[in-house]
């Protein structure tokens, strides 16, 4: 079987799991990188023995690369998919698929024109605390869910937005907190839930005001669509990065996701389901340990078209639709419906 050749657009922070997933995968291989500083990106194609592009033009030329992995900031996301996806590439991308629906529309339309597939980045589904509350959920095992809390408390210093101008602006990040942070836990609260009706939120900026445009603090209360209530708090504003707190209530149990470890509470039985392994490389912890399972999903379906075990556009576009009610709300104080997918 053809060795797939991947590039990967962006080397911040997040590109190096994904540069640790595709050289570790037996069928796939890194064939270069695209970084806008040439110093950092010679040094770091000669460190992964790459090919180093400084414009993604034109690598999407080089005829070589089958799969673009884009990890660049937000505000990119939308040209470099479409351009990838007119170029006849294989497109895997980091959250958000873009900055708004808006934006998801447009790359709809290029993806229903290409041959290719798109897969967005939502690791976090594949914890196997993720797999296990989603498992027992579909098989009713503790009766009906009446409801689901999540509970995000995370820290970005003043310096995390000033090193990266275009954080925290609704023009190049599409928000802050919710759109970056947030999103993933968003996601996980629909997805548990067989999707979600409708959202009244409020969003705030606090003690991050004078280095954000957008909110630091967000909370919501939901509708889902498997008719239990949704209770959903998130900020940047904690002087630390706790790990996700998620209590799913049932009928007859409480599921309930604390320090990475997923307890089962009875009564007064409390009964140890599943654990997320945290990573070991150096990473931020709190990004899981997920992306290499992500992207080995993808690649398998590039390869399996029946079997497309990802997140495509459609399943993404979901969280990018609550947190733009969240911020319509926050503006209305209405109810605002979520369209069904």
């Amino acid at each position: 079987m053809k060795t797939t050749q991947a590039a990967v657009v962006g080397c911040g922070a997040i590109h190096t799991l994904h540069v640790e997933a595709i050289k570790s995968h037996p069928a796939c291989q890194l064939w270069a990188i695209v970084e806008i500083d040439s110093v950092k990106g010679h040094a770091l194609a000669e460190r992964y023995g790459c090919h180093y592009y400084a414009d993604y033009r034109k690598m999407l030329c080089d005829t070589q690369i089958d799969v673009v992995h884009i990890c660049t900031p937000h505000f990119a996301h939308k040209e470099m998919i479409i351009a990838a996806l007119t170029a006849g590439k294989h497109v895997f991308t980091e959250k958000p698929v873009a900055l708004n629906p808006g934006e998801v529309n447009e790359i709809k339309q290029a993806l229903a024109s290409a041959a290719t597939q798109l897969g967005v980045c939502y690791q976090n589904r594949l914890n196997p605390t993720s797999q296990k509350i989603k498992a027992l959920l579909e098989s009713n095992t503790y009766g009906k869910v009446l409801s689901i809390k999540a509970v995000l408390t995370w820290n970005r210093p003043h310096d995390y937005y000033a090193q990266s101008p275009w954080r925290g602006r609704f023009a190049t990040e599409g928000g802050s907190l919710l759109i970056n942070q947030a999103i993933h836990t968003l996601d996980l609260m629909q997805w548990f839930a067989g999707g979600v009706e409708s959202i009244k939120g409020v969003v705030e900026s606090s003690f991050l005001s004078d280095a954000t445009q957008a909110e630091d603090t967000a909370m919501a209360n939901m509708q889902l669509a498997n008719g239990a209530r949704g209770i959903f708090y998130a900020t940047n504003c904690h002087t630390t990065n706790s790990p996700l707190f998620l209590e799913i209530h049932c009928e007859n149990g409480l599921l309930q996701l604390h320090h990475n470890n997923l307890w089962l509470i009875t009564g007064e039985q409390k009964e140890l389901l599943a654990s997320d392994e945290l990573p070991d490389t150096g990473q931020k912890y709190y990004w899981g340990s997920s992306h290499q399972q992500a992207i080995n999903n993808f690649y398998h379906a590039i390869k399996h078209m029946d079997d497309r075990n990802y997140v495509d556009i459609y399943q993404a576009e979901i969280s990018l639709q609550m947190v733009e009610a969240i911020y319509q709300s926050s503006i209305t104080r209405n109810w605002i419906k979520i369209s069904p997918q």
